[in-house]
């Protein structure tokens, strides 16, 4: 067995965070991927890279040493794609991203696209998701990055990049920590921060709706950051993505993140366009950058 990038990348993340748990936050993926990568990894290098224990995973001798070459792989990886050579394309993309996809995803990968498409003028719209609709259907707009797993229109061809599970965000003193297993039916017995942004809440009675229970809703907001301050402060919980979680409050509190008994939904995040549009080459350099890094071995 060889080992790759995705290897690499998630022995790193829980070399720095300590915790499998949170490595997989950080990564957007399932805790299972992350210890079965480090299983393997530990395999084929024939070491444990990690000593287990209930405080989390430590690094061993050998660990210290491969994280070090870890990190000089994943520069060279990093210098090659700064590296790599600019498309010869001139003109111009009119894009539109909802809210959620502007603030927890589209940045970094903006500033990447500029270099790879340095003749490429991208103007940039933040867009409701019907609003993204209508405007791709009138053709205001070419392309879109969005939860697609939103869309409703027929005529919206769309490809899904990432699917960030959904977890029951808790304040890091909350008492339902010290249980081995939530429910819905948990959740429904405590104060419920809900979100309302980018139709979170409507996708939150899609699932809760297959259940005998209901969220005790204590506050309806659009901010992230309120709902994370109010769960941090433990003043109520919330089902929130991998995506937009992070483990600290504005003001210093944290939160944890606890898998629910029930398949709860992931949020799924892609390129949306005209189903029957041509792509023109711009708009095919931009769904061809997303791929060479999502959907590519």
């Amino acid at each position: 067995m060889t080992y790759n990038l995705r290897h690499l990348k998630y022995f790193i993340a829980t070399a720095e965070l300590g915790q499998v748990s949170r490595a997989a936050v950080e990564l957007s993926v399932s805790q299972s991927a992350v210890t079965s990568a480090i299983r393997e990894l530990e395999a084929t290098l024939g070491t444990p890279l990690f000593v287990r224990s209930s405080l989390g995973m430590t690094l061993t001798e050998a660990g210290r040493r491969f994280l070090s070459s870890g990190y000089e792989i994943m520069a060279k990886v990093e210098e090659s794609l700064r590296a790599e050579e600019p498309l010869d394309l001139k003109g111009k993309l009119e894009l539109a991203a909802s809210y959620t996809v502007i603030g927890y995803f589209l940045p970094v990968h903006l500033d990447r696209l500029q270099r790879v498409m340095p003749g490429v003028t991208l103007h940039l719209r933040e867009m409701t998701r019907t609003s993204l609709e209508e405007a791709l259907l009138a053709r205001q707009i070419d392309i879109g990055v969005a939860l697609t797993s939103n869309i409703g229109s027929p005529d919206i061809g769309s490809e899904t990049l990432i699917s960030s599970p959904r977890r029951l965000w808790l304040s890091s003193r909350h008492r339902l920590l010290e249980r081995e297993k939530l429910s819905l039916a948990d959740v429904a017995a405590e104060p419920y921060v809900m979100l309302t942004v980018d139709e979170a809440a409507h996708t939150a009675m899609r699932y809760w709706s297959k259940t005998p229970y209901r969220p005790d809703v204590i506050l309806r907001t659009s901010s992230i950051e309120a709902v994370r301050s109010m769960v941090a402060n433990g003043l109520g919980v919330s089902i929130l993505s991998d995506m937009v979680y992070r483990p600290w409050s504005l003001e210093g509190r944290r939160l944890e993140t606890v898998e629910l008994a029930e398949a709860i939904p992931p949020m799924d995040v892609g390129l949306v366009w005209r189903r029957d549009d041509d792509f023109t080459p711009q708009m095919s350099a931009f769904r061809d950058y997303f791929r060479g890094i999502f959907l590519m071995p």
